[in-house]
């Protein structure tokens, strides 16, 4: 087996930035950890020019890296590149520095920084605990905490998205999923989704009525109905037909209103039902052939006008 060596100078280079033993103690504490300069500092117990000399000389000998997050910089050991004999060298020296007086101390200091650094973060959390919710959304949004759950979905399922109205949906589950199939029986929805959905290529829109949908047979993985029951004359066909086009053990999910006592939804949006109970939807559920039935009823939002809502899910068997 060949067994390389490194060149005299490169070994020149690696005994002269290693025979300072504070360079020594250095490497060794950014063997263990990423840190910024002011907290080798504090464990050094140096001023900044000496530690940032020293980390000069290291980094021109490759000893060291460093990233920058936002406005710090921090510097860690860098061995992943170098040849085996330069990580047989640092290897032996870890060993005979470690075993320092200085060293143990630098090790206790680098305790106390860490704990430092947790502690910092605690706080912060502690004093932004009446505010975080408002803080978060402020930087992120108010749907942040829920867009990154698709992300829990499987990347080779199909889903459904039987009522996808203008394609909201569907192009919120296809960066995450297989392929979606996305259905409505309204040319003006359609063609709204058709243009939202349009650069999204596992996206196959389809016009067509849930009680008979252009679907084969045990396709999809997941079916979703989505504020749409409440629109069909005849929900138990719907809920039929989702149940032939997914596959044995695949999942039903319906979002929808809980009984209400509006009215005028039936002029002014063409809602056939006002909304359904929770007994009511699982024995719809249950005559369709569905099994582990859950309906949950959501909270509304302080500043929502429309009634309360539900979720529910069912397997087919």
């Amino acid at each position: 087996m060949e067994t390389r060596t490194l060149a005299p100078a490169a070994i020149l280079g690696d005994l002269t930035a290693l025979a300072d033993a504070t360079r020594s103690r250095m490497l060794l504490l950014l063997d263990r950890n990423e840190l910024m300069v002011s907290e080798l500092c504090a464990i050094l117990q140096l001023p900044q020019s000496t530690v940032s000399r020293h980390l000069k000389t290291l980094a021109d000998a490759s000893w060291v890296t460093s990233r920058r997050d936002g406005t710090s910089r921090y510097y860690a050991l860098a061995l992943e590149d170098r040849e085996p004999a330069t990580r047989r060298l640092w290897a032996l020296l870890r060993e005979q520095v470690s075993s320092t007086p200085g060293a143990d101390q630098d090790a206790r200091r680098l305790k106390g920084t860490l704990a430092r650094r947790q502690s910092k973060s605690e706080e912060f959390f502690e004093s932004a605990a009446g505010q975080w919710d408002k803080l978060r959304e402020d930087l992120f949004g108010a749907a942040s905490h829920l867009q990154t759950l698709p992300a829990l979905l499987d990347d080779e399922w199909v889903v459904g998205d039987l009522g996808c109205g203008t394609g909201q949906v569907a192009a919120a589950l296809a960066p995450f999923v297989g392929r979606v199939i996305a259905v409505d029986r309204s040319g003006e929805m359609l063609q709204a989704a058709r243009r939202r959905l349009r650069t999204l290529r596992n996206v196959e829109v389809k016009r067509g009525d849930l009680e008979a949908l252009p679907i084969v047979d045990a396709e999809l993985d997941v079916a979703s109905l989505l504020l749409v029951l409440h629109h069909l004359p005849d929900p138990a066909a719907a809920l039929a037909e989702a149940a032939r086009v997914l596959k044995p053990g695949g999942r039903l999910l319906i979002a929808d209103m809980l009984p209400h006592d509006h009215e005028e939804y039936r002029q002014q949006m063409g809602h056939v039902w006002l909304g359904f109970s929770a007994e009511q939807l699982t024995r719809l559920l249950e005559s369709a052939g569905f099994t582990r039935i859950r309906v949950t009823g959501l909270p509304p939002a302080a500043d929502v006008k429309g009634p309360a809502l539900f979720a529910a899910s069912a397997r087919k068997p």
